[in-house]
């Protein structure tokens, strides 16, 4: 029955009741309430779509927290306990009893079947939050024990429950020997095998369906042993964080450094790319590793699904799941060590991925949310760099609400203006947002999209419950709190206009300052500028927070702005007016940049400095692109922008000149381009070299000196044009002023200064130049005393160098003696040590003197340091040491190559080198026996590109010698080539059988069975040249390398291999290699076929099962048997590929026999023994090797005449040792054993 159809507001804000089922009992109260969201409308079924719903939702929300007056109105129909009612029942007639009944089964029907209803067209009603019934619970467990965590989850769909230790996701496919994870009705663990101490961590489990998410934790400690506890003292109260104890004591500070670091990186949209480094810490503390970040422009990077981390221990790592052009920045890898850190930085370029239509614009990017309310959400972005070679014409917004894949696009005509704002969103629920660009050509690939954002009233969200909600489902709980009556508030204040565009106005304000103790809300007016007709904007919702968006607003128009505050007692007056604003784009597209200067950088990479635009407001950033020069193609030198004013572009071709333009960008688009720069070629810059050392004393006369130095370690990139010396007296100890020893620079490394005093000290300071000028001067050199020299041995030689470096050998170069001394340099000594060894260990490389001015050292350590000097030598004796070269390391660097010999089809011997580290001005420079080549009548010299030549035009006798080419501008790369008698010989025998082109043949095509079960098909010929290539036929059919044929031709060797993984039925046939070397061929065969083909493929098969038993376990020596001098009975083979963790296992008649001692296979034999061995230990004898990498088993079948064979020989045994015996002892042991 219903009481009162006139439905009245509820003066107090109330929830909704669920709709309570009801009994058929017949004296039960019936109680219904009215849903109070149906408004004014009697109850009349369901809405028609869920717009609908949710707009009565909102409408019944807000009258009822703003305007909530009288009694909320409810149906009921209640049996009454009092006399009066039971009286007025009893006088009942059965007719109306029976039609009162009927009217009460007919109403609680119709509420069945409107749950029932409701229920199918909205499954929310369904559905609920995951909720854990069981959580789980924390465990203290001792090294290497298991644990295992349980938890019971419920909710609607059925949750999905992942594991976390320490926030990290637990991932059981990659690591299943640790961890275990089960789920089954509900009932959800996750087990952890053998704990050690690293798994003491706080583990969670989180449950998540479409309503939510929820977690539980729980701790886990693991306890170490006392015997294993670490004996190294703590830390005392006082220290640092810092400060760490090591068995060394206090170390209060660390030393960090980044090798085999990452360098600057290019990716491309879509990519995968890692960036890593190696960590090195000294002083090394236990347990104390380093903090780890990631930095991408200073600003942190967390763990997400586009970016994850990992630290090994040793090496840091940043991998970048699907590269975009948010991606694109500064990446710094910081180590942090306490209150001590270090940090490495390199660039990270993203560059476009293809366009899906052609010459379409590249995607937009950084799409985020602006403002958010429960109606709009203001979307931004930036604009791309490239346009696709039209303009772009716009943007095209795109939503998506979380929890869905369906996008839907928002505007219909594309928005230049990189601000929009999104309306006709649903309150409560979160979308996500893409941006794509269109021009005249087509439209872009969608941006990344933004991070998830909730439709809500901003002072909603300060309640939102601060429980961890899983972004992509959408669900989002909001605490409504109960309004209490209070005053009028006042006008808001500071009504200001904060963004103005043709599609939106922003308003913003403060609250008033008289409110009483409720929660305000807001109506926004608005008037046409001149007018006083104010128009309420928000008729129907107030705002609850003091900002707000205009939109519909007509373009051009003026429009001022007011705002009244409300809560349940009223509506306040209004603040005061804006100004009068028009409705457009205040923002202006930016000026171009000025100025723009391009510096060299490195041979890859060119510094752009330009002036910043002039009166930017809201400044994004910058694009800068570059040109070689003349070529009219612009690329991207970033794809994301720049702030400030200065940028490094990378990728840059070494050599090419190149020109760079700036643009600008703000919300507003992008600026015109500024003007060109000027054309600079992209080369390493240069500076002036570093100070040369090592200033020696080469001759002295009574009014000259000649001293030598070192060549700087730096040469500022360039080479070193000459080098200026200076001197000064030095009296007394006392050292003048400098004075000028030359004018004009020198290139040698050896001058004499003329026009001193004699018998007067003297030191000297030496400066190199190039085109960058003139560096530091050198530190000024030992004191040398101006007197005649009248030794008879030779002065020191001077300029020695080191070329040719490799892992056991170098070459030392170096000039002969100044001062010779009273007869001609004969010849020259040179000297080695290790360079960290005593001075007493200096040693001879040769014996006898040599004339040469080089020499080849050779049986040297790889990876050690030498240090070299010279003697010369003339016939008064040994002269003096030169100067000690700086440390040379011997090691071959990686990419080294060397020169080769090569004779081509015409018979042209050459020498060929090649360098992958070549410069802009890097030369080749050839030398025979370490002099220029000045007679070209010998030789040609060709260069190309990174390669080099030298061909002998007529070779003879004359031509031998030591051929070596050195390249300028490099860390030091040289090679040589001798070629002596035997050399020559052999090459002028090639290059005569070159133009007469023969192959011959030194084997023909076999076939063999390699120990994989392979069938190699090969030939040998005698010499084949580099040029040599070979064909394979099958059956009149060619054959190409693939996963069934792997071919190889060894030119060295003239080795010509084929080999075939596997030989089936179907490769029964003829075979042919055919050879090519030039204009020479040569063929050879292989006929398989019937017997000779089963033959070979049976072998085949039982290699391949042989190699993959000795895989594992194996028996070299199948199982056999011994007599062993005391007539017991030895079982033993032979194993091999052992491991401690091997187990050997005996089995007789297939019962296992139990060993007491454990076998160590120390002598690869494994044995058992049997003692007084009878009739009963007749057998089969099987043992077992068994590990994780497979088994293997011997069989030995000891029954009937194999038996009888053994106890043969134990008789045989027996009889050898006991001959003497008594004949009565005998017959009681053979009775015994054969059981008579």
């Amino acid at each position: 029955m219903i009481e009162d159809k006139a439905r009245k507001l509820s003066p107090m804000a109330k929830r909704s009741k669920y709709i309570t089922q009801l009994d058929d009992k017949e004296n039960e109260a019936l109680d219904y309430v009215v849903p109070l969201f149906r408004g004014r409308h009697e109850y009349s079924g369901i809405t028609d779509t869920e717009e609908d719903r949710i707009k009565e939702t909102a409408g019944y929300i807000a009258r009822r927290n703003l305007f909530s007056a009288g009694e909320g109105v409810s149906v009921s129909r209640v049996a009454s306990s009092s006399s009066a009612h039971l009286e007025q029942y009893k006088k009942k007639s059965r007719n109306l009893t029976i039609r009162e009944k009927a009217e009460e089964l007919s109403l609680k029907q119709t509420i069945e079947k409107t749950e029932e209803y409701r229920r199918k067209i909205n499954e929310d009603l369904l559905l609920h939050a995951p909720v854990f019934v069981i959580k789980i619970r924390s465990h203290t467990i001792w090294e290497t024990q298991n644990v295992k965590f349980h938890c019971t989850v419920s909710g609607w769909p059925e949750p999905r429950v992942t594991w976390y230790k320490n926030n990290v996701l637990i991932d059981d496919q990659v690591h299943p020997e640790k961890y275990k994870i089960e789920s089954g009705y509900g009932l959800h663990s996750l087990e952890i095998s053998k704990c050690d101490f690293d798994d003491t961590a706080q583990y969670q489990a989180s449950a998540l369906n479409v309503k939510g998410e929820v977690s539980s934790y729980a701790s886990l400690v693991v306890k170490r042993y006392k015997g294993d506890l670490d004996v190294t003292p703590l830390t005392p109260p006082f220290t640092p964080f810092s400060f760490s104890v090591t068995p060394y004591g206090f170390a209060s500070k660390f030393d960090i450094h980044f090798m085999d670091s990452f360098g600057v990186s290019f990716g491309k949209e879509g990519d995968t790319l890692s960036l890593g480094s190696a960590v090195i810490i000294h002083p090394t503390i236990k347990r104390f590793q380093p903090e780890i970040q990631w930095y991408r422009n200073g600003v942190l990077v967390s763990p997400s699904k586009w970016a994850s981390m990992h630290w090994s221990g040793e090496r840091a790592t940043l991998t970048l799941t699907h590269l975009n052009k948010e991606d694109e920045g500064l990446y710094t890898l910081r180590a942090v060590m306490g209150d001590y850190y270090d940090q490495y930085s390199a660039y990270v370029f993203v560059r476009d991925a293809e366009p899906e239509v052609e010459h379409a614009p590249a995607a937009p990017l950084d799409v985020d949310s602006l403002d958010a309310n429960k109606d709009y959400v203001i979307i931004s972005w930036k604009q791309p760099a490239v346009d696709g070679g039209s303009p772009i014409l716009g943007y095209f917004i795109d939503r998506c609400e979380v929890g869905t894949s369906h996008w839907t696009q928002c505007n219909d005509t594309p928005v230049k203006f990189a601000r929009f704002p999104v309306t006709g969103l649903i309150e409560g629920r979160s979308y996500i947002f893409r941006v794509r660009a269109v021009n005249k050509t087509g439209i872009s690939r969608p941006s990344r999209v933004s991070e998830p954002v909730a439709a809500l009233d901003p002072a909603d969200r300060a309640r939102i419950r601060s429980r961890p909600s899983a972004p992509w489902t959408g669900q989002i709980i909001v605490t409504e709190e109960e309004p209490t009556e209070g005053v009028i508030p006042g006008p808001p204040s500071d009504l200001i206009v904060t963004e103005a565009t043709k599609n939106y106005v922003v308003l913003s304000w403060k609250p008033p300052g008289e409110r009483g103790h409720e929660g305000v809300m807001y109506y926004v007016e608005k008037s046409v500028a001149g007018t006083e007709n104010w128009q309420r904007v928000n008729t129907e919702i107030p705002v609850k927070s003091p900002r707000f968006a205009l939109f519909d607003l007509a373009e051009g128009k003026s429009y001022s702005f007011r705002v009244r505050s409300c809560n349940s007692a009223g509506v306040g007056e209004p603040s005061e007016a804006t100004e009068a604003t028009v409705v457009g784009d205040k923002l202006d597209i930016p000026k171009a940049p000025s100025n723009i200067i391009p510096t060299r950088n490195t041979d890859t990479s060119v510094v752009v400095t330009w002036t910043e635009s002039k009166d930017a407001r809201e400044l994004v950033g910058y694009y800068i692109e570059a040109s070689i020069a003349g070529s009219g193609q612009w690329e991207p030198c970033n794809n994301n922008p720049v702030k400030g004013k200065r940028f490094i572009c990378h990728g840059l071709l070494t050599g090419e000149n190149y020109i760079f333009r700036v643009r600008a960008v703000n919300a507003a688009g992008l600026s015109d381009y500024s003007s060109d720069s000027e054309a600079i070629e992209v080369k390493a810059a240069i500076a002036t070299p570093s100070p040369p050392y090592d200033i020696t004393l080469l001759e002295s006369v009574r009014d000259s000196m000649v001293i030598g130095w070192k060549e700087p370690k730096i040469t500022g990139g360039v080479n070193i044009q000459g080098y200026y010396i200076d001197y000064r007296e030095v009296i007394h100890g006392v050292p003048g002023q400098w004075q000028e020893g030359n004018i004009k620079y020198i290139s040698d490394r050896a001058y004499r200064v003329l026009n001193l005093k004699e018998n007067v000290v003297y030191q000297y300071q030496v400066s190199a130049c190039n085109l960058a000028g003139v560096g530091t001067p050198s530190q000024p050199s030992k004191p040398f005393k101006c007197e005649e020299w009248t030794i008879a041995v030779p002065g020191p030689p001077h300029e020695l160098s080191v070329t040719e470096v490799r892992s056991t050998s170098m070459v030392l170069l170096w000039k002969s003696p100044v001062y010779t001394g009273r007869s001609p340099v004969t010849g020259f000594f040179v000297d080695i040590k290790e360079a960290d060894a005593a001075e007493e260990t200096w040693n001879g490389v040769n014996t006898k003197p040599i004339a040469n001015t080089y020499l080849k050292i050779s049986g040297l350590k790889d990876g050690v340091r030498y240090v070299l000097r010279v003697r010369a030598v003339n016939q008064a004796g040994v002269g003096k040491i030169s100067d000690v070269t700086d440390p040379v390391l011997a090691q071959t660097k990686p990419g080294t190559k060397e020169v080769v010999v090569e004779v081509d089809d015409n018979g042209v011997i050459s020498l060929n080198f090649e360098c992958d580290q070549l410069t802009p001005d890097s030369k080749f420079i050839w030398s025979k026996n370490y002099e220029g080549i000045e007679d070209s009548s010998r030789v040609d010299i060709d260069t190309k590109g990174n390669r080099t030549k030298i061909s002998f035009k007529d070779p003879s006798e004359e031509d031998l010698g030591v051929y070596s080419c050195a390249v300028t501008e490099t860390d030091g790369v040289s090679s040589s080539y001798t070629i002596d008698e035997d050399e020559l010989r052999r090459l002028l025998q090639l290059s005569h059988d070159n133009k007469f082109p023969v192959i011959p043949v030194k084997s023909g095509l076999a076939v063999e069975i390699m120990e994989k079960g392979q069938v190699r098909f090969w030939m040998q010929a005698e010499k084949l040249s580099a040029n040599a290539k070979a064909n394979y036929v099958f059956n009149d059919k060619e054959i190409h390398n693939g996963e069934k044929y792997k071919m190889h031709l060894d030119p060295k060797t003239g080795i010509v291999e084929m080999i075939m993984e596997k030989l089936e039925d179907e490769d029964e046939g003829t075979f042919t290699f055919q050879l090519q070397d030039g204009k020479a061929t040569n063929q050879s065969s292989l006929v398989l076929i019937g017997d000779v083909f089963d033959k070979l493929q049976k072998e085949a098969r039982f290699q391949r099962h042989e190699w993959i038993r000795k895989q594992g376990p194996h028996f070299v020596e199948y199982l056999a048997w011994e007599v062993t001098p005391e007539c017991n009975v030895l079982l033993k083979s032979k194993v091999a590929n052992i491991k401690k963790e091997t187990n050997i296992s005996w089995y007789k008649d297939e019962m296992e026999i139990m060993v007491d001692e454990k076998h160590d296979f120390k002598d690869g034999v494994v044995t058992l023994l049997i003692t007084e061995i009878t009739r009963k230990d007749a057998g089969v004898y099987e043992v077992i090797l068994k590990d994780d990498r497979g088994k293997d088993k011997s069989i030995l079948k000891l029954v009937d005449s194999a038996f009888d064979e053994l106890m043969t020989a134990v008789c045989r045994v027996i009889g050898k040792y006991f001959v003497t015996a008594s004949l009565d002892i005998f017959k009681y042991y053979f009775y015994a054993v054969y059981d008579f």
